[in-house]
């Protein structure tokens, strides 16, 4: 199991990664825009967000760090645009992990799959934590 940092950006994501790479040796990060991702037939996708960082990642000497531009609309608070992400292959913990923090917490996303997951989810915990819960299968589309 880890505790991933995840990092949110106000649109200058893809500057940002490639700046951490380049600071810390790294080869150019592989980047997803939310173009790319799969879209909801029921959700058009706005032309500002097409070109926007839905997820990159750079392992940074031994810890994953991992990157996203929030969506447009979305709030962005500088400084408070840090989570901590749950990454296991015991899907058992995640939702334990999941069912304890949350209580006194907001849940912002249930536990459910996803295209990049058997089983994602986020909560803000009662202490204003933010929290990200994702599955490893050993085969991640990041």
């Amino acid at each position: 199991m880890s505790v991933d940092v995840y990092l949110n950006f106000n649109g200058n994501c893809r500057e940002a990664a490639e700046f951490y790479a380049e600071v810390f040796g790294l080869e150019k990060p592989k980047i997803m825009t939310f173009g790319e991702a799969p879209q909801h037939p029921d959700y058009a996708l706005p032309e500002e967000a097409k070109g926007l960082v839905m997820h990159t990642r750079l392992n940074i000497d031994g810890s994953n760090v991992m990157f996203s531009d929030v969506f447009p609309g979305m709030p962005f608070v500088a400084g408070n645009n840090i989570s901590l992400s749950i990454v296991n292959k015991d899907l058992d913990k995640i939702n334990t992990y999941f069912n304890q923090l949350k209580e006194g917490g907001t849940v912002v996303m249930e536990l459910q799959e996803t295209f990049w997951s058997k089983c994602y989810g986020s909560l803000k915990d009662k202490f204003g934590i933010e929290w990200l819960f994702n599955y490893d299968n050993g085969e991640s589309v990041f």
